[in-house]
């Protein structure tokens, strides 16, 4: 019983000496909490184009990278870059694919302000096919003026670049020969001789790019002045589709065949959460990094098209890849360590010293109570050895009983009790000296 009343007694003064650090590492918990990001969100959305896309295609292989990481990507048709945009722009989604170029364009008109996009960076080359029918090779977009041309559905990407290429070769973008078709309407349009020619945006793979590239009659523009077109439009790239690639026994196409691509770019808005967009750029890295028919492997993600500010966590994967947690661990066990070290860091730094000085505090602590009584003690001591007074004598002895009282009171750890015990011989050190005066009071008062 001894043992365990003496044991809470200092339960008792650890506590006492604890609650202050412990209100300061509340406080200090409180403070760096204000700066951790909250939790990312389990659900955001893509915005992609039509089914038969690419962007649709690359969107559900995002998707079930994610998925595994416990993460659901919601996957939104749209019709087109400019339709994903205004989603972004208005909090509809929280990514999209944009065609490269098109934000150059939508933000001409105020160059100062970034607004609230960012750029995760390019995916993949988007070739700007150019079929058309005719003996005549054509090689330069100007040798179109006059003939009927599909340039994509109105407020596609497509036919923003198309009238961009055509405007620049004199081709007015209002002319009436300049029609409203895309994809495998304007194809079939061209196999039926209703058009003359049609640009078409899209990966080789692309099942319309395949159905022109094999059809009879139907050839590519090669453009002899690529190179000038890279130094107007400087989103646009310059690919060469090679001699024979698509059929070698019939020799498609005829010639190395220069053509200029665009670029598929993922945009974000602003306020994605970092751990996302770390994960967004992975999901991209695997899906979008192997090689293909126009690019090297590893050549994407890049930031290729710098219509939209680079993302600030875009730039350090970059740089330096994954996060390291990101590497080593599951996601959302990364996501909650990396919160806590923004916490629990800031706190270490504000505990170690409190840490430090607190056995000094609780020594401190415990011995003022004892102190107090020595205190008592030498206050007694000085008054009897300077002024004793017999009369007074019972009082000192009162006195001296009482501060003796109150040490046999104390209550205190056992680590302390040497220092109670020295107190108590120093109170009967001072009460023999009170005896010794008396009692050589006494003996001058007989004589």
């Amino acid at each position: 019983m001894e043992r365990l009343r003496a044991r809470l007694v200092a339960l008792r003064y650890m506590l006492a000496t604890a609650w202050p650090i412990v209100l300061i590492t509340a406080i200090g918990f409180i403070v760096a909490y204000q700066f951790v990001a909250p939790e990312p969100p389990r659900r955001i959305t893509i915005t992609t184009g039509s089914e038969a896309g690419a962007y649709y295609a690359y969107a559900r292989r995002y998707a079930s990278v994610l998925a595994a990481r416990g993460i659901t990507l919601e996957v939104m048709t749209s019709a087109g870059s400019h339709q994903n945009l205004e989603r972004l722009e208005k909090g509809e989604a929280d990514v999209a694919f944009v065609q490269g170029g098109i934000g150059a364009r939508a933000s001409s008109d105020d160059d100062d302000e970034p607004g609230p996009l960012r750029s995760l960076g390019s995916v993949a080359y988007e070739p700007v096919w150019v079929f058309y029918r005719g003996e005549q090779r054509v090689d330069k977009l100007y040798q179109l003026a006059g003939r009927r041309v599909a340039v994509g559905e109105d407020g596609s990407g497509i036919r923003g670049l198309a009238l961009q290429l055509l405007e620049a070769n004199d081709i007015k973008p209002d002319s009436p020969d300049l029609l409203p078709l895309a994809g495998l309407t304007a194809a079939e349009a061209l196999q039926q001789s209703e058009i003359d020619a049609a640009f078409i945006v899209a990966a080789q793979e692309a099942p319309v790019v395949q159905v022109m590239l094999r059809s009879p009659g139907l050839r590519v523009v090669g453009l002899s002045q690529a190179d000038a077109y890279l130094r107007r439009f400087p989103f646009l790239s310059k690919v060469v589709l090679p001699r024979g690639v698509v059929d070698l026994v019939r020799d498609v196409p005829p010639r190395d065949t220069a053509l200029l691509a665009t670029t598929a770019n993922v945009i974000v808005r602003d306020d994605l959460h970092p751990a996302l967009a770390s994960l967004l750029l992975q999901a991209m890295t695997e899906v979008n990094g192997r090689g293909g028919f126009f690019q090297r492997a590893g050549e994407f993600p890049a930031y290729k098209d710098q219509s939209f500010p680079l993302s600030t966590d875009a730039a350090r994967y970059y740089q330096s890849g994954p996060p390291f947690l990101q590497r080593y661990l599951p996601f959302w066990l990364a996501v909650l360590v990396e919160r806590l070290f923004v916490m629990i860091l800031p706190l270490v730094m504000v505990l170690l010293p409190l840490l430090k000085f607190a056995p000094a505090i609780y020594s401190w602590r415990v011995r003022s109570k004892i102190v107090r009584c020595y205190g008592d003690l030498k206050f007694l001591e000085n008054d009897v050895r300077q002024h004793y007074n017999p009369p007074q004598h019972q009082e000192y002895v009162a006195h001296l009983e009482r501060i003796e009282n109150t040490a046999s009171t104390l209550n205190i750890p056992l680590a302390f009790s040497d220092l109670l015990y020295t107190l108590r011989e120093h109170i009967n050190l001072v009460r023999e000296e009170l005896h010794l005066l008396a009692t050589t009071h006494d003996k001058d008062q007989e004589q």
